[in-house]
């Protein structure tokens, strides 16, 4: 039991350390713009595996938050040597303080920083360019809802008044004797 009671208080030491970490992850997650994200998926596929992501990075910040974030207790090393006797607590106190926790040097970030901002250069530019198809597309779909509505009552001239292009090619085929075959 003792050797259980000193390994918990070595995690606990540990968690100062994790402490920084998970202010560090707290911090990183305030920045992040879900929303704006979210906005620019367009299937439904990306969308779950959007969920997917920000439900992992939600659970991981979670979880840094509650286990790490906690000072640890000062042990009571007083009340271990009533109980079991100070020849076998003070091994495990110089065990205890002989124990240091390595400081955590973020190397990864340096690294993946400048790809990940050349990735958010590139996510919106391609949001522009899904905005301006949007609007292309919306326009076209409103075009064509106005002439099914039409179409019934709208003669050839009226159709060609809207596709001048159309009018070109038919009438080229026409002056060039081409009839499709």
């Amino acid at each position: 039991i003792p050797s259980v009671c000193v390994l918990g208080e070595i995690e606990k030491k540990m968690s100062g350390a994790g402490k920084k970490v998970a202010d560090v992850a707290f911090k990183a997650s305030r920045t992040i713009d879900w929303e704006g994200m979210a906005k620019v998926l367009v299937t439904d596929e990306a969308r779950r595996e959007f969920s997917n992501l920000r439900r992992a990075f939600d659970e991981v910040n979670t979880q840094l938050q509650t286990k790490f974030s906690q000072e640890p207790e000062p042990i009571d090393w007083d009340f271990y040597r009533k109980g079991i006797g100070s020849g076998i607590v003070d091994m495990y106190k110089e065990a205890y303080d002989s124990v240091e926790i390595p400081k955590y040097v973020d190397n990864v970030t340096p690294e993946y920083k400048p790809k990940f901002d050349a990735l958010l250069v590139e996510l919106k530019e391609a949001e522009q360019k899904s905005l301006k198809e949007s609007e292309r597309l919306e326009k076209e779909i409103i075009d064509v809802q106005e002439i099914s509505k039409k179409l019934s009552t709208m003669t050839a001239d009226e159709y060609f008044e809207k596709h001048p292009e159309l009018k070109k090619k038919f009438d080229d085929e026409i002056r060039n004797d081409y009839w499709g075959y």
